[in-house]
C-alpha cells in the first residue's frame, strides 16, 4: 500500500501573475493535498516573492527525484524560481559547538531529548572539556578539540571531519571565531546566538558592561554565520526590560534565559524549513 507523507516547498523569486496557480497545478496533478500555503511579497506589484508550502503525498520517496525535475523544467524555469523542495521525513543532522556556558547548549539538549526538536543531534564538539559529563548524560557523543592561535587551522580541520555529514551547525556560545574558510563550506547553515549589545558592548564581560552603562533593555540575537563577524542575517530576536534594581549576575542570568529562548526558536525554524535567506535578511514564515 502507498504511505502518506508530508513535504515542503520553499520559493523565491521575483513577483508576477500566476506564481500560485502554477505552483498548486501542479502538484495537483501528482495528487499532492496542499495542507500549508504562506507567502509574502515586498511590493504590492512586482517585488520579491516568497512562498512557503506544505503539502500531502502518497509515495513521495518513490517519486521526489522525478517530481523536483518536472518542477524545474514546466515551472521554476518560467518563474526563474530559486526553490527547494524537502522530504520531512528526512531528519536532518545537527552538531553543538560549544565552549564553556552550557545554559544554550542545555536547552536545545534537554528540548531534543523531549521530542520539541525534530533532528538527529549527532554530536557537540568543544574546545574545552567542562561539559563531557553533561553531554554524554543525554547520550550525545562529546569531541574535544583543543583551539589555540597556533592550531586554529588544524583545529578546524578536526571539527570539519567530526561533523562533515550534518546538515547544521549551531554555535552555543561557541567562544571561537571561525574562519572564512570554514563558514565558506557551510552557507547558511551554522546558527549562531549572541546577546544584543553587539556592537555597543564588544569584548569581555558584556553584562558588567551593560549594568554600568545603565541599559534598560537586554536581549539577544540569533543570527546565520557568514565571513563577516556577527554581520549574518538575522533569525530571531528578543528582549527583556531591565532596570537600575537589576546588578550584574541578574543581568547575567535575565540575559542567558534569552539567549537559549531565541537560539532554540531559530533552530526549530530552520529544522522545519520556515527560514529564506534573501540578501542579508531572513523572511521567517513561523
Amino acid at each position: 500500500m502507498s504511505q502518506l507523507a508530508t513535504a515542503t516547498l520553499l520559493i523565491k523569486c521575483q513577483d508576477r501573475a500566476g506564481i500560485v496557480q502554477a505552483v498548486s497545478e501542479f502538484f495537483y496533478r501528482y495528487g499532492a493535498n496542499i495542507i500549508s500555503l504562506d507567502q509574502y511579497s515586498t511590493e504590492p506589484e512586482g517585488g520579491q516573492y516568497f512562498m512557503r508550502l506544505e503539502m500531502a503525498i502518497n509515495d513521495l520517496d518513490n517519486i521526489i527525484d522525478n517530481m523536483k525535475g518536472s518542477f524545474e523544467h514546466t515551472v521554476a524555469r518560467i518563474y526563474q524560481m530559486e526553490w527547494k523542495l524537502f522530504d520531512n521525513s528526512k531528519r536532518k543532522k545537527v552538531a553543538i559547538l560549544v565552549s564553556k556556558y552550557d545554559h544554550a547548549l542545555l536547552d536545545l539538549l534537554w528540548r531534543w531529548q523531549q521530542g520539541q526538536l525534530d533532528c538527529e543531534i549527532t554530536c557537540v564538539v568543544s574546545n574545552h572539556h567542562d561539559l563531557r559529563q553533561a553531554v554524554e548524560n543525554f547520550g550525545v557523543p562529546f569531541h574535544h578539540v583543543a583551539v589555540s592561535k597556533d592550531n586554529k587551522v588544524q583545529a578546524e580541520a578536526e571539527i570539519q571531519a567530526l561533523v562533515k555529514d550534518c546538515d547544521l551547525l549551531v554555535l552555543a556560545r561557541y567562544m571561537q571565531i571561525l574562519s572564512a574558510e570554514f563558514t565558506a563550506t557551510w552557507h547558511m547553515k551554522i546558527i549562531n546566538i549572541h546577546h544584543s549589545f553587539l556592537p555597543a558592548f564588544v569584548g569581555a564581560d558584556p553584562y558588567r558592561q551593560a549594568y554600568e552603562k545603565g541599559v534598560k533593555l537586554i536581549g539577544a540575537t540569533a543570527h546565520y554565520v557568514t565571513a563577516d563577524l556577527d554581520q549574518g542575517p538575522i533569525i530571531e530576536q528578543d528582549v527583556h526590560r531591565v532596570s537600575h534594581r537589576h546588578h550584574v549576575a541578574e543581568l547575567r542570568a535575565i540575559g542567558q534565559d534569552v539567549e537559549r529562548s531565541v537560539l532554540t526558536r531559530a533552530v526549530r525554524w530552520h529544522l522545519q524549513n520556515r527560514v529564506i535567506v534573501t540578501g542579508n535578511k531572513t523572511v521567517v514564515f513561523n
